[in-house]
């Protein structure tokens, strides 16, 4: 199995080093890469560079080829070099955080150890979660069923039984309902350990597997299992089926197999590590505020503008403001936003600008005109590393509204010590409320 990082350059060079920031695949995967790229589905994931480099985007996880050669894509947690088992135990942590997974369960043995790759572990929490779903019993459901049979049983249909012919008038037409597992929810668990069956690769995973094919004898899969996926019900009686339910979706998003075209297809678990990240700090924050304090996450309550066409006799709102956390307390509202991007404090330059996005600002000054009434302070998140272990001096947009960059350790799961006290120091001060936001620093 072949390690690199986000950005990594991917190519068939077997005179070329390689190293995390440059992988070397055979002929056979780089055709097969370079076929995915130019397909609607793998344009974002990565790009040609060239006739014969490949450049990563800025997303994780494991591909691997037809031919069977995987590569481990890793987030990319430190300017230079960087521990693979270290990057991706955070990997992990902050997939565990997207699904929204309960903490006892992800600090399983499994995610501390890390001695599998990324797509076998994913796998085996999947296998552990239905194994414990099937040792305490899979729900049934009452099916109807429409059938010619010999002896009455149920409901005689009596429109089909008229139009019998003389013939076969031994033969009744009859309607009943049976006792079975054949419920939606059942089926797209089959389907995603098929799924598993087929491609995992570890010895432990395949006989777990291997077995719960097993029991699961009795249930069909599904063929289209996005089409079914809305249909998950989500009443008291499946609430045993809540911790395996995150890990079948995960796998049958993304090992479906409309994911590529054609006969030969690989195997593609990828994951944007924005959207990762932003779901990580979304959570750590959530579950440490606390009143009179909360959360809202990806809100959505402002638009950039209003326009009025002449066709309308109405205006209407356009260019909808999404900031990714917002803090509020009665009429106070601080507005937070995460990007997945290492930043540089030593270069505090007007051309380096630590690595900042003007884009970014534009964007983060728009959220405080429309949010905070443009007053106050707001706060741009970033991943913290050996460049960037503490706050960069705020930065002012006018007298009234400024912003601060901080950043966030995705080892400890903590943003920077003295963060509040110096980022937020209206919010840190009052009447009692300091308590509040002391125990979301800690």
């Amino acid at each position: 199995m072949i390690q690199v990082r986000e950005y990594a350059l991917l190519s068939a060079d077997y005179g070329a080093t390689p190293s995390l920031d440059h992988g070397v695949v055979s002929p056979a995967t780089f055709e097969w890469l370079s076929a995915l790229a130019q397909s609607k589905a793998g344009e974002r994931i990565l790009s040609l560079k060239g006739s014969h480099h490949l450049k990563l985007d800025s997303f994780v996880g494991y591909l691997e080829s037809p031919a069977g050669e995987g590569i481990e894509v890793l987030p990319k947690t430190g300017l230079g070099t960087q521990n693979p088992e270290h990057a991706r135990q955070i990997l992990c942590k902050m997939l565990c955080s997207a699904l929204h997974l309960k903490p006892q369960e992800a600090q399983d043995a499994a995610l501390r150890r890390m001695d599998t790759p990324l797509h076998e572990w994913l796998y085996a929490q999947f296998l552990q979660a239905l194994n414990h779903l099937v040792a305490r019993g899979l729900r049934f459901d009452y099916e109807r069923v429409e059938e010619e049979c010999q002896f009455i049983r149920g409901q005689l249909d009596m429109p089909a039984q008229l139009r019998q012919s003389p013939g076969r008038a031994n033969i009744f037409h009859i309607r009943h309902d049976i006792y079975s597992p054949e419920r939606i929810e059942n089926r797209l668990l089959k389907t995603a350990l098929e799924y598993v069956y087929r491609y995992c690769r570890h010895p432990e995973n395949w006989r777990l597997a291997n077995e719960l094919i097993h029991l699961l004898e009795p249930v069909t899969a599904v063929r289209d299992p996005l089409r079914y996926l809305p249909q998950w019900r989500h009443s008291k009686l499946l609430q045993i089926y809540q911790p395996v339910k995150p890990w079948c979706e995960l796998i049958l998003e993304q090992l479906n197999p409309n994911f590529q075209q054609g006969l030969h297809r690989g195997i593609a678990l990828m994951f944007p590590m924005e959207k990762l990240f932003e779901a990580h700090v979304a959570a750590w924050f959530t579950a440490r505020v606390q009143p009179p304090w909360r959360t809202k996450v990806q809100a959505a309550s402002e638009y950039l503008v209003t326009h009025q066409p002449e066709e309308s006799p109405t205006g209407q709102d356009w260019f909808n403001l999404q900031p990714d956390l917002v803090l509020l307390r009665g009429d106070i509202t601080q507005v937070l936003d995460t990007k997945w991007k290492l930043l540089n404090s030593q270069a505090a330059n007007g051309k380096d600008k630590y690595g900042l996005s003007q884009q970014d600002f534009y964007q983060m000054y728009a959220y405080g005109q429309k949010y905070q009434g443009g007053r106050g302070d707001m706060m741009l998140i970033y991943p913290r590393h050996a460049q960037f272990d503490s706050p960069i001096p705020s930065f002012s947009f006018d007298e009234a509204l400024r912003l601060w960059v901080v950043p966030f350790c995705v080892e400890q799961d903590c943003l920077a010590s003295g963060v509040w006290g110096e980022v937020f120091p209206a919010l840190a001060s009052g009447a009692g409320e300091g308590a509040d936001l002391h125990l979301i620093a800690g």
